[in-house]
């Protein structure tokens, strides 16, 4: 019996080690990406708020573009939180409609970009950020 109890502890402890290594990492143009988007010479985006959102106060005189993000639903509404994990903490950031993305954004991407953004998964972080 001890040595049942100790070989499960043995590998509840383990458990996150070995999930820690197992992950997807999607590039951009694929649907599940998360992260930045260049949207010059694409369809204009729909977007989920009008305005640009802006956490961080930006330094006087500095003047930032903004930025197009895809991220997961949910993210856009507590960005404060997220905004870190983007680098996008103090610049105007629009953030573009899941279905914009995958229905209008994807498909031009993959039709400029023959053969980048399918299927290129790997080992990774799994957030999708290139």
């Amino acid at each position: 019996m001890k040595r049942i109890l100790c070989t499960a502890s043995l590998l509840l402890a383990a458990a996150p080690l070995m999930a820690a290594d197992v992950g997807v990492s999607v590039s951009v143009g694929q649907p599940g990406f998360y992260g930045t988007i260049d949207i010059s010479n694409y369809p204009r985006p729909q977007v989920i708020y009008a305005e640009p959102v802006v956490v961080r106060p930006v330094p006087v005189g500095v003047v930032y573009e903004p930025v197009y993000l895809h991220v997961p639903p949910g993210q856009a509404k507590k960005w404060s939180k997220h905004c870190g994990a983007y680098n996008a903490c103090g610049r105007p950031v629009y953030f573009v409609r899941d279905d914009w993305y995958n229905d209008t954004y994807v498909p031009a991407y993959r039709e400029r970009h023959p053969g980048k953004g399918h299927g290129n998964k790997h080992k990774g972080h799994g957030k999708g950020h290139d």
